[in-house]
């Protein structure tokens, strides 16, 4: 069935589930930090926010790909020579979850700048008379709520990071789409193994959106208890 490339094909999905994830957790570390800097920030934190995300959204994926994996190795490269230490090199792994983090951390920014906006300041205020600290205010109040309205945005936005991991194949990365196409090459069958690397990139969203609908579902119930 896959021509003795089985192995290679599994051990590019486990590199694609890793990379999605924890590039995953990079973009809702960013995008939340980025958030609460325009919503709450100064000024010139608001600023380097609004730049972020402007620059970001404004230059297509694979060419920001490329431009933050060289320059970050080019920089590397200028530290290490700048001290007289040996040159270091950024593997094709960690580049990934750092690049495609940083990416998409723009687009989770306006989600969840968004879901911000729907809590509802009353609550806020009243946390805050009933002597809530304000990390109390937020763990107890804010957050759960914004995460009822920001889960439609994130799972789109968790659908294309997670889909985003196929660029990194252009950087030398052993993912899915790599290991497919090394396949075909060696067995001239590119059009099959292309298939099934889209077959287990459509596993996964569908497992996905399981996961997101449960979600949506768990930060739903107090909302159904309070209209019952």
């Amino acid at each position: 069935m896959f021509y003795g490339y089985g192995g290679i094909i599994w051990q590019g999905t486990l590199v694609t589930i890793q990379l999605s994830l924890l590039s995953m957790l990079v973009a809702f570390v960013l995008g939340l930090i980025a958030a609460i800097a325009k919503l709450f920030g100064s000024k010139i934190l608001v600023w380097f926010a609004d730049i972020y995300t402007t620059i970001i959204r404004g230059i297509p994926d694979l060419v920001l790909m490329l431009v933050i994996f060289f320059g970050l190795q080019i920089g590397l490269n200028h530290v290490t020579e700048y001290f007289g230490m040996a040159q270091i090199n950024i593997d094709p792994f960690s580049a990934g979850v750092i690049t495609i983090g940083f990416i998409y951390g723009a687009y989770f920014t306006e989600t969840f700048r968004g879901a911000f906006l729907t809590v509802s300041k009353g609550q806020i205020e009243a946390g805050t008379a009933y002597g809530f600290t304000p990390r109390q205010v937020f763990q107890k109040i804010i957050f759960p709520q914004m995460m009822r309205f920001a889960l439609p945005g994130l799972s789109n936005n968790w659908l294309i990071t997670m889909k985003a991991t196929a660029l990194v194949s252009i950087i030398g990365l052993q993912d899915v789409v790599k290991v497919s196409q090394d396949a075909g090459k060696g067995t001239y069958q590119f059009f099959y193994f292309t298939v099934i690397a889209g077959a287990i990139y459509l596993a996964f969203t569908t497992l996905s959106n399981i996961v997101f609908w449960w979600l949506g579902r768990v930060y739903s119930t107090g909302k159904k208890k309070a209209e019952l």
